[in-house]
């Protein structure tokens, strides 16, 4: 049985934030990605530039370019800036001994900022290309001689796009080799410590992998969030980004989700990562309107502070967030970006205040509190919405003074064409009655 109350559809992301498990429980708030705006000239160029990692304080910025002034065909490039703030600054060539005359691509820096993973052409290696890593004294010390990572995280196959998990124990990467579930997977190698030798790569399989493409895999930092471009069905260009999820670092992945058609383009997308204050999602893409063939990219994340899907955040939103002070409530739970921390406290209440008496553009609001009839108004706007089947008012149900019942089978609210999925997204609220993990909407 569903009741469907609430109905609320806007532009934003659908399908991420309601599959999202992080940290042992839902998603502590729901957020959308904003457009996606172009890094600019100062990182993007007319050659190829793609995306790579950060320094865990923001300030760093590693990333791979076939630009001119570097040491070989493709290098690795580095972008600073003084604080979170500012502008990122003119990209510098890490040049030897990390960059060859070959390509040198996929960086991937540790939480110290002492040791750099990335992909190498150079010779020394196994097969195709491999995964190497160089270290530094400091944080301001010059990158010592690389080293292979040996086997067996290397193979005479091709190894790449290595990311390293924040503790250092586990390596994320691409690889050809023999035993996965397509041409191109996503396996991983783990060690005891980081003194400790590379354990056998394994393969995650289903549903991280498929029978088709998966590649430049992402560990975030609580390592329980993968993100991988793939070509899988379901997307909605020619390969997209997705994530999967896992309750806990020991558990397995749960079914990957798409980024949605924000952040996604008719083009190619890949190698995304979260900035490590949590309020941007980078990625790079081929997508039209670049510098270049493939540039690097950057949309906001933006957390849902509307709690009571009113179309305001006002007084009655604050004073949910009082309500739950010192609670674990997901709703309120807006702060650390995007995740949330397991409690409502000052920071839920900064974010709060940054948006209030902020206006939510809806394309549509169905608050569902009629009492009878075919029709539930739209009161946002013109688009009403007709009831098919035979849905049952409930006008004491629901949390916005009114809900539907559905029977599961035939029932439901048909709108006018601007609310087309083929249109643009939107999302929709619903409250399952009785609902358990699993069930389907």
């Amino acid at each position: 049985m569903v009741w469907l109350n609430g109905y609320r559809m806007r532009f934003v992301v659908v399908g991420v934030v309601a599959g999202l498990v992080v940290g042992g429980r839902s998603a502590n708030a729901d957020f959308t990605f904003g457009e996606p705006t172009n890094l600019g000239p100062t990182i993007n160029t007319s050659s190829r530039d793609c995306f790579g990692c950060f320094s865990s304080d923001g300030l760093e910025m590693y990333f791979d370019s076939e630009r001119p002034g570097g040491s070989g065909d493709w290098d690795i490039w580095v972008s600073t800036r003084a604080t979170t703030d500012d502008a990122w600054g003119e990209p510098v060539n890490l040049g030897p001994p990390v960059n060859t005359s070959g390509y040198d691509v996929v960086p991937s820096l540790s939480a110290d900022g002492l040791t750099l993973f990335f992909q190498s052409g150079r010779s020394g290696g196994y097969g195709g290309p491999d995964i190497w890593v160089t270290r530094r004294a400091t944080t301001q010390g010059p990158w010592g001689e690389p080293v292979n990572l040996g086997q067996p995280v290397n193979s005479g196959n091709t190894d790449m796009s290595p990311s390293i998990s924040t503790d250092g124990l586990s390596l994320f990467f691409q690889s050809d080799r023999p035993g996965g579930q397509g041409k191109w997977d996503v396996w991983v190698t783990t060690r005891a410590t980081i003194s400790d030798p590379w354990e056998v790569p394994v393969n995650p399989g289903p549903p991280v992998n498929s029978s088709y493409l998966e590649q430049t895999p992402i560990i975030l930092a609580d390592g329980l969030v993968l993100f991988f471009s793939t070509d899988r069905p379901g997307g909605f260009g020619r390969t997209d980004l997705w994530m999967a999820t896992r309750t806990t670092v020991s558990e397995p992945w749960a079914e990957a989700v798409n980024l949605g058609p924000i952040v996604n383009s008719s083009r190619s997308e890949a190698s995304a990562n979260i900035s490590p204050d949590g309020s941007s999602l980078y990625f790079c893409s081929n997508r039209p309107g670049g510098y270049g063939s493939w540039d690097l990219y950057q949309a906001p994340i933006i957390p849902i502070v509307d709690f009571n899907s009113d179309g305001i955040v006002d007084a009655a939103d604050l004073v949910m967030l009082i309500e739950h002070w010192g609670e674990d409530y997901p709703l309120c739970d807006i702060c650390p970006m995007p995740w949330g921390d397991g409690i409502v406290d000052v920071q839920d209440l900064i974010v709060l205040a940054e948006h209030l008496f902020e206006e939510i553009g809806l394309v549509a609001y169905l608050k569902l509190d009629e009492t009878e009839g075919d029709i539930a108004y739209d009161s946002a706007g013109v688009n009403d919405g007709t009831l098919m089947g035979d849905p049952v008012w409930q006008p004491d149900g629901g949390v916005v003074a009114g809900a539907l019942q559905l029977d599961g089978i035939d029932d439901c609210v048909s709108t006018n064409a601007v609310l087309n999925p083929a249109a643009g997204p939107f999302s929709v609220i619903v409250w399952i009655k009785g609902g358990i993990p699993g069930q389907v909407v």
